[in-house]
């Protein structure tokens, strides 16, 4: 498979792919129910006569691509969910749902699926065995990936998994730049929610009280120490305190029964997730025993650290290399805090997870709208090397162990 010619056949996509995403852009929807944004991506693929599996309790769809030569089997997912978000961006296809936005470019993914799937099927004669294509709902917190897990979206395959690979579109990077690194990528996730209960009292006699909002300063320190002291500098721990609840406003002289805070935990290796849990709650329970009162603690981890495979990750950037130059690939020197639940297939099948720069020429991916934000806006003219990366990566990897 040539892939500077795969590239220039993807370039041809483009007005269709740009459709696709303009249309589920207009009507984004919410979580694991996703029924027009799913009907639309699947649609669009109807004519090529795939098998194609979809679940009875989710919007979620395998579709099995399979070669002309026998081989192992290869797994790639486009997310499709947007956000609970007002949209600000300015755009003509702007959404036309008030408060749910494509924040975060997943309705580019859907496209960009759609287009790998077509290159995909028209050179099936090239693929060396077959490629199981996921579209996932429910990444924006409902871990939609460990759903489809569960659900048996990997039992589907053939042949021995070789291969998961995914990607994200970003406004932090140039358009058409593709960035990865071996090891960690992205940060696995959990929520901490803490409640201290004392005994209220009057202000004036703190003494006669059990005060859970002094206490809960104390936690809320303490942790910060914690996360320097119990971790190596060289794998991180961040604890980001999110909010905090303590009394009433305008009763400044009454001391509450109970004060609670919820905070953002990342991590970036596995181990350190699971130590983070028990450390968090020995300091929590240890310091509101130390003056008298009692705490509850709620640790849920939300992912895993997205960990990329070093084989895996080299050849991502040997795909980006060949088919676009190296000038196209930048790689990162060190993991973001975001998560991403593409982490469960990783961890199911070792492969690699890259982010494709989609930030407007206008902008500067220094200082654009960040993924997220009610002004984020993508350059769609991304969607065919992007496609045409997805599908390139099935036919290498499945290539590269291809017995004649």
């Amino acid at each position: 498979m040539d892939l500077r010619e795969l590239a220039e056949e993807a370039a041809n996509y483009l007005q269709p792919l740009r459709e696709i995403r303009r249309d589920i852009h207009r009507q984004p929807e919410l979580g694991l129910h996703l029924p027009n944004t799913l009907e639309r991506v699947l649609l669009s693929i109807s004519e090529l006569g795939l098998e194609t599996r979809v679940s009875d309790t989710i919007s979620s769809a395998v579709v099995r691509i399979t070669g002309d030569r026998p081989g192992p089997t290869v797994v790639l997912r486009a997310d499709l969910d947007a956000l609970a978000l007002q949209e600000d961006s300015g755009e003509d296809f702007a959404s036309e749902i008030p408060n749910r936005m494509h924040a975060c470019g997943h309705d580019l993914h859907a496209a960009i699926g759609v287009g790998a799937i077509h290159l995909l099927r028209t050179h099936k004669d090239q693929l060396a065995g077959e490629v199981l294509f996921l579209f996932q709902p429910g990444e924006e917190g409902d871990n939609g990936a460990d759903r489809m897990l569960e659900e048996g979206a990997l039992d589907l395959a053939s042949g021995e998994l070789v291969g998961a690979y995914a990607l994200h579109v970003t406004t932090s990077q140039p358009l058409g730049v593709f960035a990865t690194r071996p090891g960690a990528l992205m940060a696995g996730s959990a929520t901490l929610d803490v409640t201290v209960r004392g005994a209220g009292g009057h202000g004036s006699a703190p003494q006669l009280a059990l005060d859970p909002n002094q206490t809960l300063a104390e936690i809320i320190t303490g942790l910060q120490t914690m996360v320097t002291r119990r971790f190596s500098a060289f794998d991180p721990v961040i604890v980001t305190v999110g909010w905090i609840r303590g009394g009433q406003k305008g009763t400044n002289n009454v001391i509450p029964n109970t004060a609670s805070f919820g905070a953002t935990v990342r991590t970036f290796s596995r181990e350190s997730l699971a130590d983070v849990e028990r450390y968090s709650r020995e300091l929590v329970e240890g310091i509101a025993a130390a003056h008298g009162l009692s705490a509850e603690v709620t640790f849920l981890s939300v992912t895993e650290p997205v960990i990329n495979d070093a084989p895996h990750a080299a050849l991502a950037e040997a795909v980006v290399t060949e088919m676009f130059g190296a000038e196209r690939f930048s790689p990162m020197p060190t993991p973001i805090g975001g998560a991403e639940d593409f982490a469960a297939i990783l961890r199911a099948v070792p492969g690699s997870f890259v982010f494709v720069g989609a930030c407007p020429p206008e902008l500067d991916p220094r200082t654009a709208p960040y993924n997220h934000s009610n002004l984020a806006r993508f350059d769609d003219s991304v969607l065919p090397d992007a496609a045409a990366y997805l599908a390139a990566l099935a036919f290498a990897r499945l290539d590269s162990l291809r017995v004649e």
